[in-house]
C-alpha cells in the first residue's frame, strides 16, 4: 500500500510525531518503541473490538512480541465509570503506556487512563480552567500512542480529553500538555469501512473545529491559517468520502483535515460546541452530528461579528460569492448533500430540554471563544431556532 500512494505518505513532526499514510498501522511496534512503551493497554470501543482492523493491529503486536491487553468498556459519550474501569485494567496489567485506538470516545478514555495512571487527585481537578493543569504530577502521566479510526475529532493531536461529570451531567474538558500523544499513526485505510453516516458526522465535526477556531476572536495566526486549509480539504473531500468509503485519497485528506481542525482549535471554539455538549450529555446525541445540525444557526447568529472573516473564507473556498451568506449557503448545501438533518428535533432534542441546556451552554468553556458574547438567554433563543428550524 505504501508504494501505491506515494503522494500521501509522510512523516510529520508537528504538533507531535505523526506517521501518515495508508498501511502505516504496520509500524505500530516502531511507534511504541519511539514512545518508550513495552507493555501497552490497548484501548478501543465495543463497536471496534471485534472488527478486523483491531484484530490486525493485535496480530502486529503479537508478531513483534509485544504483550498487550484490551480494554473496550467505553461509552459513546465517555463516563467516569469508563475511566475508573480502564484505570483498574491498566494497573492490574502493570502496563506502561496506552494505545488509544478508535474514534473520539476511545481516544478520550485512552488518553485519560494514561494521564490519570499516576495521579492522586480526582480527574475533575484538572478541568481546562485557568491553570488547573499545573495540579497534575507530570511524572505520573504515561505515554500514549494514538491510532485514529475516524476523521473528525482530531483527538490524536489534542492536549485535552472530554468526559461526562456524573454530578451535574456536564461534559468536562480535561487539559494537560502531556495528554498530547507521543506518536500518532494516521492510517486512512483504517477508516475505509466506516458507514457513510459516521463519515458524514465525523467529517462535519472536523469542519466545526476549524470553522469555530477561524471565527474565534483570540489572536492565533498559526491556528487561523491551519483552520482555513482544513476547511478547504473538507469542502473538496468530504462528499467524496461519504459517497465512496473506499476512496483512499478522500479518506486520507479527511484524516488530515481532522488533525488540522484539532490543531487549529487551540485558537478557541464557540457556541456550536457549547450547544452540542449539553445535547450529548443530556440526550446522548452524536457530538459531530449535533455540531453539524447547529452550525448554520450559530453562523447566522454570529455573522455580523465575523462578516469580514467569512467573506475571506468564501474567497479561500472559491465560492461563487465572497460573502458571509455564501458561506452559510455552502454549509447548508454540504449538509444536504451528505444527509445531515436540518433541526435538533430530528435527532431527539426537544424544547423541553432548553431550560436545562441553556445555562449549561453558557458555562461551557467553549462559550468563551465565541465571537459574540453569549448568555443563557441567547442560548435559549438559539436552541429554539435549531429545534424548530428557523434560520
Amino acid at each position: 500500500m505504501l508504494d501505491r500512494y506515494p503522494s500521501i505518505i509522510a512523516n510529520w513532526f508537528y504538533p507531535t510525531a505523526i506517521r501518515f499514510g495508508p498501511g502505516r498501522v504496520a509500524e505500530l511496534p516502531v511507534a511504541l518503541g519511539m514512545a518508550g512503551i513495552s507493555r501497552p493497554l490497548f484501548v478501543t470501543d465495543p463497536g471496534l473490538v471485534s472488527l478486523p482492523i483491531v484484530g490486525r493491529a493485535l496480530d502486529i503486536l503479537k508478531t513483534a512480541g509485544i504483550p498487550s491487553a484490551i480494554f473496550s468498556k467505553v461509552d459513546g459519550n465517555p463516563t467516569l465509570k469508563n475511566l475508573d474501569d480502564g484505570l483498574a485494567a491498566y494497573r492490574a496489567g502493570n502496563h506502561d503506556g496506552v494505545i488509544a485506538f478508535g474514534g473520539g470516545s476511545a481516544m478520550d478514555i485512552g488518553k485519560l487512563i494514561a494521564f490519570m495512571s499516576g495521579q492522586s487527585r480526582p480527574v475533575f481537578d484538572f478541568e481546562d480552567r485557568e491553570d488547573w493543569f499545573t495540579r497534575a504530577d507530570a511524572k505520573g502521566i504515561a505515554p500514549i500512542v494514538a491510532v485514529p479510526t475516524t476523521a473528525g475529532t482530531g483527538s490524536e493531536v489534542g492536549r485535552a480529553a472530554v468526559i461526562t461529570d456524573p454530578s451535574d451531567h456536564t461534559k468536562k474538558i480535561i487539559f494537560h500538555p502531556l495528554l498530547l500523544p507521543k506518536v500518532v499513526i494516521a492510517d486512512p485505510e483504517l477508516t475505509l469501512d466506516l458507514p457513510a453516516k459516521i463519515t458524514a458526522w465525523t467529517g462535519m465535526d472536523a469542519l466545526s473545529h476549524a470553522l469555530e477556531a477561524y471565527c474565534s476572536p483570540f489572536f492565533h495566526p498559526l491556528g487561523e491559517g491551519i483552520a482555513l486549509e482544513a476547511m478547504r480539504l473538507v469542502k473538496e473531500w468530504l462528499p467524496a468520502a461519504v459517497k465512496d468509503g473506499h476512496h483512499v485519497e478522500a479518506r486520507a485528506f479527511m484524516m488530515a483535515a481532522s488533525s488540522m481542525g484539532a490543531v487549529s482549535f487551540q485558537k478557541g471554539l464557540g457556541a456550536m460546541h457549547a450547544m452540542s455538549h449539553p445535547c450529548s450529555s443530556l440526550r446522548g446525541t452524536h457530538h459531530g452530528l449535533t455540531n453539524a445540525v447547529v452550525m448554520p444557526y450559530v453562523l447566522e447568529h454570529n455573522r455580523f461579528a465575523v462578516d469580514g472573516r467569512l467573506a475571506a473564507l468564501a474567497r479561500y473556498l472559491d465560492l461563487k460569492a465572497h460573502s458571509p451568506q455564501a458561506v452559510i449557503e455552502w454549509v447548508l448545501r454540504l449538509r444536504s448533500e451528505i444527509g445531515i438533518p436540518n433541526t435538533l428535533a430530528e435527532i431527539g432534542v426537544g424544547e423541553d430540554m432548553i431550560a436545562e441546556a441553556a445555562p449549561m451552554a453558557e458555562h461551557d468553556p467553549s462559550t468563551g471563544g465565541n465571537p459574540v458574547p453569549m448568555t443563557a438567554a441567547d442560548y435559549e433563543g438559539l436552541y429554539r431556532k435549531a429545534i424548530t428550524g428557523v434560520l
